[in-house]
């Protein structure tokens, strides 16, 4: 069972992501410090971490795109599939670089971001789901692209 698009472009999961960024970044300064004593500077250093790995994957897949970036999931009219670069490892680096993020985020400021974080995976998941079939409309070689870089968000994980 396929996701509705929410709009004839996609327009209600780019409002679902952003509400879901924002509620981020308000837990995460209303709970900042939520973490225990005891696990704040391991937690901190795998949130700097998934942060930088999170921009770096955000700029590549930014870059990647150029032209041909929107953050509505159906393609913009005109450009050509993206397959190299970031691309040619995962389909969508740029949802996988906001989950990196905002885990990154959680890590810096309580558990309590987890939540949003968590709700904000599965947003992308699903958002995922619904570009798949406006590229597929859009694109006929986006079958064989699809079958050849078998990662959808991160690169060897998910």
């Amino acid at each position: 069972m396929r996701p509705p698009r929410l709009g004839d472009r996609g327009q209600g999961w780019v409002a679902l992501q952003l509400a879901l960024l924002v509620a981020i970044g308000v837990v995460g300064v209303l709970t900042r410090g939520g973490w225990p004593s005891s696990q704040r500077t391991p937690a901190a250093v795998v949130g700097v971490v998934l942060l930088v790995v999170g921009g770096l994957g955000a700029v590549l897949a930014v870059t990647g795109l150029g032209s041909a970036l929107t953050a509505l999931p159906a393609p913009l009219e005109g450009q050509r599939l993206r397959t190299s670069g970031i691309y040619a490892v995962v389909r969508h680096p740029i949802y996988g670089a906001l989950i990196l993020l905002a885990l990154g985020v959680a890590l810096l400021s309580s558990p309590w971001t987890l939540v949003p974080t968590v709700a904000l995976a599965a947003v992308l998941d699903l958002k995922r789901r619904v570009e798949e079939d406006f590229l597929a409309s859009a694109y006929a070689d986006y079958a064989d692209y699809r079958r050849a870089v078998r990662k959808a968000l991160l690169p060897y994980v998910w």
